[in-house]
């Protein structure tokens, strides 16, 4: 189920608030945990019982961890034993057939068949959360949770469940036990709500509509403009699926008492692509850092060490993204990218006019889009037609500039285009906080704002069928 579906909106998200509120406190976890339950289960309910099992396993690591504190080599087992079973698990789904049909092209080998395993949707995301948890106890930074009911709250809770942000036990671990409910905070989390709900209906759902549109042109008939504005669709597709997702998560948790941390900060008005990564999926850089980067030794024993674990970290986000070469790819990618930056480019950049710096940011985020996409996970996206894409966006193809066809389009969708890139700015939040702080009636231009792209993104959902998720795979 998505947030963004008719069933959700009008069905489940009024039934579970309504029952949430008329519970004592005291039943509220147990309520969330079983609507969280019904919510995840609900296309492939076979993958409950592989949740519950997440649930019970770190529970109980955790309590193990904290009781055999002053036994230091059985709570580093308890610890080893946690993080095995959680990537285990995400590596058998996630990883299996991949692993197979790469050991296929070994010869001897090309026997082996596919396991052909359902992906459980959101795995990588809780996994992630549960093994902070374990982690976090290990290190002394979290009391364990003794009550598996509380830990399967934190776990299950299904408005960060499918999609993040990733939170840690630490982030919520007060509001799992005791936690307030304002009616400004249900305002503000329902105000959050609809403005990543139109985010993901409005204008991801178009956006992409726009690339598939543009993708699906010919070979012989790409033109450069063309390649370069189809993967700016796609990137803007990613862009407001994703942190509108977020953003509804963000709200739903308000709705609930929760104060999730924030997943993006308008990355595209960064300057470097470092800048870019301290704000675009904030919670799992913060993930990798905390957990893979710093524990390797970060940047403390020398320049060496410092790129190699830069280069574990970046092959590991690229492999989180997905089990397909192009996301190793993508990660070694960004890699050289920021490498390349720690060692020189970023102080350049630094005493550069700060246009350049944007034009240099967005122009390596949109190519690293370009590797993105080209997953083989639709027949245009594969082989020669990858390539010839790429040849296409740099005029190696023989491809025009542009053509008739392709510049009335733009015209046609300028205005879309323009909303787009505003959108993915600060600049409208900052006008209306500028214009609520003079006025305070404008106010209700916030609230008429905000039921208006509830009545938008209905009318959309009821009119088309192209609604697609993309970030739930990852």
């Amino acid at each position: 189920m998505l947030f963004s579906s008719l069933e959700f909106l009008y069905l489940f998200l009024p039934l579970t608030l309504l029952i949430y509120y008329l519970v004592p406190p005291r039943a509220r976890n147990p309520v969330l945990l079983v609507v969280s339950l019904i919510f995840y289960g609900w296309g492939e309910p076979i993958y409950v019982f592989l949740m519950i099992l997440t649930i019970l396993v770190d529970n109980l690591a955790g309590v193990l961890i904290e009781r055999y504190a002053n036994r230091p080599r059985l709570k580093k087992a308890i610890l080893i034993a946690a993080v095995v079973f959680n990537l285990g698990l995400l590596g058998f789904f996630k990883y299996a057939d991949f692993i197979i049909a790469n050991l296929r092209l070994i010869p001897g080998l090309s026997a082996l068949k596919s396991l052909s395993v359902t992906l459980p949707i959101g795995i990588s995301f809780y996994t992630f959360q549960a093994l902070s948890y374990v982690i976090d106890v290990y290190r002394g930074e979290v009391k364990a949770q003794k009550n598996p009911a509380t830990f399967g709250t934190y776990v299950a809770l299904f408005p960060q469940l499918i999609a993040g942000p990733i939170v840690r036990y630490s982030d919520v671990e007060r509001e799992l036990v005791s936690r307030t409910h304002r009616m400004e905070d249900i305002n503000e989390g329902l105000r959050i709500f609809l403005c990543g709900l139109a985010k993901k209906v409005l204008l991801a759902n178009n956006a992409g509509a726009m690339w598939e549109q543009l993708r699906d042109i010919p070979a012989a008939q790409q033109t450069v403009l063309g390649a370069w504005l189809g993967i700016a669709f796609y990137t803007f597709q990613i862009y407001f699926d994703f942190s509108g997702y977020s953003d509804m998560a963000i709200g739903l948790g308000r709705m609930l008492g929760f104060r999730f941390p924030r997943n993006f900060n308008y990355p595209f008005i960064a300057r470097t692509v470092s800048d870019y990564w301290r704000r675009w999926h904030m919670t799992l850089s913060d993930w990798f850092r905390t957990y893979v980067y710093i524990p390797l030794g970060g940047n403390r024993r020398g320049k060496a060490r410092t790129y190699l674990n830069m280069l574990i970290v970046w092959s590991l986000t690229g492999l989180w993204h997905g089990a397909n070469w192009n996301f190793v790819l993508w990660g070694l990618f960004f890699f050289v990218v920021l490498a390349l930056e720690r060692a020189f480019l970023g102080k350049w950049l630094e005493r550069a006019p700060r246009a350049i710096g944007h034009v240099y940011t967005i122009l390596i985020v949109l190519f690293s889009f370009y590797i993105f996409v080209f997953d083989g996970s639709a027949p245009t996206l594969t082989g020669d037609a990858a390539l010839q894409y790429l040849s296409t966006m740099f005029g190696a193809s023989g491809a025009a500039f542009a053509d008739a066809v392709l510049l009335y389009d733009v015209l046609r969708n300028l205005i879309f285009l323009v909303i787009l890139c505003l959108a993915a700015t600060p600049l409208p939040r900052r006008c209306m906080e500028a214009l609520c702080r003079r006025l305070p009636a404008a106010q209700w231009l916030r609230v008429a704002l905000c039921l208006a792209a509830l009545i938008l993104s209905t009318a959309y959902l009821v009119d088309s069928s192209y609604n697609p998720f993309l970030y739930f795979r990852f």
